[in-house]
């Protein structure tokens, strides 16, 4: 009887984090990316404490709290390094990139220490991040290599949190994600005060959000926390490989809300990359 709780938590981190994605995006177009992130990062953490308080859960060996704060500041670079990367490259290429090297970084170490899954998990494997790519590429990615590096580096400080959060999440679920929302947040309002100093002498982007999308923020918020909980309760529930891949197909979810709430299209390859996707579940759920 194959163990469906990981894949299904895992899953639902997917959603989540797609979710999340989706709130965040619609909230950075009107706002200063930066104060959007500060902002939706500092609910994180008050949602994480207030889930740790309530849920009494004991607080674990400062090793694990330690993994925390590691696991926030290499995701929070991370994700500042793939804002960038998006700014300055081709985001067809450098989103696809950097998502598939933040599934691999994790199944890598996994494949190191627990060794290769079964041959038919291996093919949903490739399956899956062969449609993490599709999903998350765009059209017009061809001919340009700007933003490669950033790009490279952001899936290396986005898997580094995936693999660095289950290390910190083996005694408990919240109090490490707390630790890990804390240094996310104080890093991301370090590099905010920093990008207004930058505008000191020129004309300043207010980074407080327009009105009307603190909504967005806050579920932006709540949403990507609820997926890291998710996500570290399937890596103590199994394979760190399947959680990392499966729950790295959060594009789709992205793609989904994009194509039922503003009616965007999807490509060819966006569409085939559903099917590849679809296709690993079962597979890599074995």
């Amino acid at each position: 009887m194959p163990n469906l709780i990981s894949p299904g938590l895992s899953l639902s981190a997917a959603a989540s984090w797609g979710a999340a994605d989706f709130s965040g995006g619609l909230a950075t177009k009107r706002s200063n990316v930066f104060g959007v992130v500060v902002i939706a990062h500092g609910i994180g953490l008050i949602f994480m404490l207030a889930l740790a308080v309530v849920a009494r859960e004991s607080v674990p060996s400062w090793t694990s709290l330690l993994w925390g704060v590691a696991a926030g500041i290499v995701g929070s670079a991370g994700l500042a390094c793939l804002y960038q990367a998006l700014a300055v490259g081709k985001m067809g290429l450098t989103a696809p990139l950097s998502a598939v090297i933040s599934a691999l970084v994790p199944v890598m170490f996994s494949f190191g220490t627990a060794g290769l899954p079964r041959g038919v998990q291996l093919l949903g494997f490739a399956l899956a991040i062969a449609g993490i790519w599709l999903i998350a590429t765009q059209s017009g990615s061809a001919g340009e290599s700007a933003g490669l590096g950033l790009a490279v580096a952001a899936g290396v400080g986005l898997g580094g949190f995936l693999l660095f959060i289950k290390f910190a999440g083996m005694q408990a679920v919240f109090w490490p994600l707390v630790m890990a929302r804390a240094a996310s947040f104080g890093l991301m309002t370090l590099l905010l005060l920093r990008s207004q100093l930058i505008m000191r002498d020129k004309q300043r982007v207010s980074w407080k959000p327009a009105a009307g999308i603190f909504g967005y923020i806050l579920l932006a918020g709540i949403l990507d926390s609820g997926a890291n909980a998710l996500y570290v309760a399937a890596t103590q529930r199994g394979r760190l490989d399947v959680a990392a891949v499966l729950s790295s197909l959060y594009p789709a979810s992205t793609v989904i809300l994009a194509r039922v709430v503003l009616k965007e299209r999807w490509s060819r390859l966006q569409s085939l990359g559903m099917i590849a996707a679809l296709a690993a579940v079962p597979l890599v759920a074995r």
